[in-house]
């Protein structure tokens, strides 16, 4: 249970980051982080996210996200399941996405532009499955294997590549080492 709830936060984070710009306060917050394992990958990759986040300005990563995810058509990377399976949006993936979000007893807001197989909304996901109480319909070894894992490692190395990151470019290195780790667990 302890796990699940370390993961669910690192889902959350990732959540977070990915559907909007940190605020001041959210970078504080994480440069101030202790890590419990500096010598592991994980703990690396913690390292260089929470060094990033420290150096980091608020106004300056909100420019670095519309950069990268907005820009004047669209930004650098394209944060969409659909996109990197098949090269297009709105195509099957997000179809078979969306029945499993209807299992889950889950749609998508009205209020939301997004598609629902945008990363911050599939972190998200995990995030609820991991602190769901009671078992859920789907459980995060099948959600992750069906919905994240055919696409978030290159997902984040196209982002630790892009021109315009800086923070975010240590959010991709953790982003992937993370995901890693989850399919690791998840064999």
């Amino acid at each position: 249970m302890e796990q699940d709830a370390w993961r669910a936060q690192h889902y959350a984070l990732l959540a977070t980051l990915l559907a909007a710009p940190p605020a001041q306060s959210l970078l504080e917050n994480i440069a101030g982080v202790e890590i419990s394992d500096p010598d592991s990958e994980m703990g690396r990759a913690w390292q260089g996210l929470k060094q990033a986040a420290g150096a980091a300005q608020a106004a300056e990563t909100e420019q670095e996200f519309n950069d990268l995810f907005i820009g004047l058509s669209q930004g650098e990377v394209i944060p969409y399941g659909s996109f990197y399976q098949t090269g297009f949006l709105h195509e099957k993936p997000l179809a078979k996405l969306r029945q499993d979000l209807a299992l889950l007893g889950l749609e998508r807001q009205q209020d939301r532009k997004e598609p629902e197989d945008h990363i911050a909304a599939e972190c998200d996901v995990m995030r609820m499955i991991l602190t769901a109480q009671g078992t859920p319909v789907i459980d995060a070894a099948t959600f992750f294997s069906r919905h994240i894992s055919p696409w978030a490692n290159q997902f984040f190395a196209d982002l630790a590549t892009a021109d315009s990151a800086v923070f975010y470019r240590h959010l991709a290195n953790f982003g992937r080492i993370f995901m890693q780790a989850e399919a690791q667990a998840m064999k």
